[in-house]
């Protein structure tokens, strides 16, 4: 028998126009329906398996508020909210997704307080392994994706009884009206394993999930050669290697063939250039050479227009509103790609673009004459005028133009392009000195960095939201003020970047002054994106702005605040799996959707420790290794696949006497605080590493 779930496809239309509150409202009340339509459920991990052509999210609740363990299963190119999962019932939620186990009257299904979990590895490829007992009946179900080419998930249930005589039992799982059965026979301590199978089918233009009794097990699982080619990572520290594991896994699980990826799942429904650059760079670090193509060519042809702006949240913007720093991330995310790779074939096709992208923000209605800044009324964050942000120069903007112009200039020469490489360096360089030193309008003010100036030179230290404003009436920003920018968690970034001296005196108090973020109004620890009084969301910690901190602090040398940061991340619900939130806090829900499992944190995991930690950069010409151990590591390691050869690294701490350096094809090089740089090697390279 065959079970059937219809999809309801979330219906949007996005189009250019000047910025409306109500883009991301939609109605999806958790309050209607059973409680699995909730996303921040107490005591829940979910666990989110893909290859691009199925997605699905294992949900662990232990809490006992929802089902215990649920199976979530989506079309990874159609975003809806959880409700709109296709095994998720209107009425029963998730629960007929559960295994139960008949015999006679007596009904065995997992219970809250029973049910473990855990990744785990099947023939080198990602897993879940989900176990529960009731009564004398002891469960382990396992899923995963066998292949990277077909809409198919496993899962495969091995059921043992401790009694001693035989016994039939019927496993039955699926809706009331739809259940499929299948007979077994038991006998003591003599495991009996099942083999289901849930695939995606279109069915009178919808599509469906199908699950299937399988008649033999796995064998073939080709999926392994796809596994075994991306980076891995091992260290003395299991909190390190367990937030590298699990944002491997899913990262890599999540986008669809195509690319596409929700920005958080079951909230957003949308795309936005920045969000999917940062998740493409990390796929890239990891090795998934092949399907970053596939993505960086969709973000080419779809989410840059002719005339180089961007599209955000889905939609192209007027100048004004236009997130300018979208133009210099797409521009590193190309540089990346041809740094790791070695392949510039993608600058070739799309130079004309390429250079429409590095002019956009050049453009005479974004130059603030006065500075040569870059003006807007957008923020990083995407407050706009209608919150409060006036016309003014965003620190973030002019860093990730500045930088993006830079990386263009590069990808210039590959192609011949002497004049525009001269050009777009002179640029980014021009932006980074009025950044720095301009007499009034320097993004610099007290000693730290700081977020906006208006077009005036001053500094904007407060927004107030426009009257009549139709913001929900429980956010920060709509209470009394003052509504204070900073602290702004983004103040960081040309930290992290090392766009300054890490650890400078203008790193340092800008650093002390985001020790603000910590703790703001709440315990327990994380950093919140910015001062929360000016918040036009939740007031709560952001899990990406935590691991954005962490890597700043890894810059500047203060490595307890990076272990703090790390710890946790490592600590806050669904770490288990690592299916964090967007944030922590309370929110208007509705009219604001429900808060989604955000892929952009796994990115910055994965660039926390290949960028920072192992300290691999590669560059055009040359490759450069720079890695560092935190207090308290003793070794790390590293497979990483760059251009056509195998980068396998091993990293440990020195004993007394033991001389530090690298050591690489019998050859000896010393340590140094800028790291070793090599020529690009021909074959599989292995290097040791013996640090101070």
């Amino acid at each position: 028998m065959h079970l059937y779930y219809p999809l309801n496809i979330l219906e949007t239309e996005w189009g250019p126009g000047g910025m409306d509150t109500k883009e991301h409202y939609y109605q999806d009340d958790p309050k209607i329906g059973p409680p699995d339509v909730r996303t921040d459920l107490p005591g829940i991990d979910y666990y989110f398996i893909g290859n691009g052509h199925i997605l699905a999210a294992i949900q662990v609740c232990t809490s006992g508020s929802a089902t215990p363990l649920g199976l979530l299963v989506m079309h990874p190119e159609r975003f809806g909210s959880k409700r709109q999962a296709l095994t998720m019932d209107s009425r029963d939620g998730l629960r007929p997704t559960m295994i139960r186990l008949r015999e006679g009257r007596e009904l065995r299904h997992p219970l809250a307080e029973r049910v473990r979990s855990a990744w785990i590895q099947i023939n080198d490829i990602p897993a879940v392994l989900a176990s529960w007992s009731h009564g004398d009946l002891a469960v382990e179900e396992r899923f995963y994706c066998p292949d990277r080419s077909s809409p198919a998930l496993i899962r495969e249930i091995r059921i043992v009884s401790s009694t001693g005589s035989p016994r039939d039992l019927i496993l039955v799982t699926g809706p009331e009206k739809a259940q499929l059965e299948a007979g077994l026979q038991l006998y003591e301590n003599t495991p009996v394993t099942l083999t289901l199978e849930y695939s995606l089918e279109e069915l009178d233009a919808q599509t469906m999930c199908r699950t299937r009794l399988r008649k033999t097990p796995v064998k073939n699982i080709p999926a392994a050669d796809y596994w075994n080619t991306l980076g891995t990572f091992q260290s003395s520290s299991k909190l390190l290697d367990h937030l590298f594991a699990v944002s491997r896994n899913q990262i890599a699980a999540v986008p669809a063939a195509s690319g596409a990826m929700d920005a958080s799942i079951w909230q957003y429904n949308r795309e936005w250039l920045r969000d999917q650059t940062m998740v493409v760079m990390s796929r890239i670090m990891l090795g998934e050479f092949e399907s970053s193509q596939v993505a960086l060519r969709r973000l080419m042809n779809d989410f840059v227009s002719e005339g180089g702006d961007t599209v955000d949240s889905g939609c192209l913007r007027p100048a004004l509103e236009t997130e300018l720093d979208q133009n210099g991330e797409i521009l590193t995310a190309l540089r990346t790609y041809v740094d790791w790779t070695g392949d510039s074939s993608i600058v070739e096709e799309f130079w004309p673009k390429i250079e429409a992208t590095a002019e956009f923000p050049l453009r005479k209605m974004f130059r603030h004459e006065p500075s040569g800044l870059l003006h807007n009324q957008r923020d990083y964050w995407e407050r706009h005028i209608v919150h409060g942000i006036q016309d003014g120069l965003e620190l973030a903007h002019q860093l990730y133009v500045s930088a993006g112009l830079s990386d263009a200039a590069r990808l210039a020469r590959l192609m011949g392009r002497e004049e525009k490489a001269q050009r777009w360096e002179s640029e980014g360089r021009r932006l980074q000195r009025a950044i720095m030193m301009d007499k009034q309008y320097s993004l610099i003010d007290e000693g730290r960095f700081i977020k906006r100036r208006d077009i005036s030179g001053s500094v904007q230290r407060e927004i107030r939201p426009r009257e009549g404003a139709d913001l929900p009436s429980e956010i920060p920003l709509m209470r009394e003020g003052p509504h204070l920018l900073d602290p702004d968690s983004a103040s960081v970034i040309p930290i992290a970047m090392e766009f300054i001296d890490p650890k400078c005196e203008l790193a340092r108090c800008t650093l002390e002054q985001t020790e603000e973020l910590w703790n703001q109004q709440w315990e327990g620890g994380g950093y919140s994106r910015y001062n929360i009084t000016s918040e036009a969301g939740s007031p709560a910690p952001w899990p990406i702005a935590t691991v954005r901190i962490a890597a700043a602090y890894f810059e500047n040398g203060d490595d307890e605040k990076v272990w703090r940061a790390l710890e946790w991340i490592g600590s806050a619900p669904g770490s288990r799996s690592g299916s964090w939130f967007e944030f922590y806090g309370p929110s208007p829900v509705p009219p604001y959707p429900q808060v989604g499992v955000i892929p952009w944190t796994w990115a910055e995991i994965v660039r926390f420790h290949i960028h920072h930690l192992l300290g691999v950069r590669p560059e055009l010409d040359h490759l450069i290794l720079r890695p560092r151990l935190l207090p308290g590591m003793k070794s790390m390691s590293a497979d990483l696949r760059l251009r056509n050869f195998r980068l396998r690294l091993k990293i440990s701490k020195a004993e007394p006497g033991e001389r530090p350096g690298f050591t690489m094809e019998n050859r000896y090089f010393p340590c140094s605080a800028a790291g070793v740089k090599i020529p690009w090697p021909e074959k599989d390279l292995a290097v040791t590493a013996v640090l101070d």
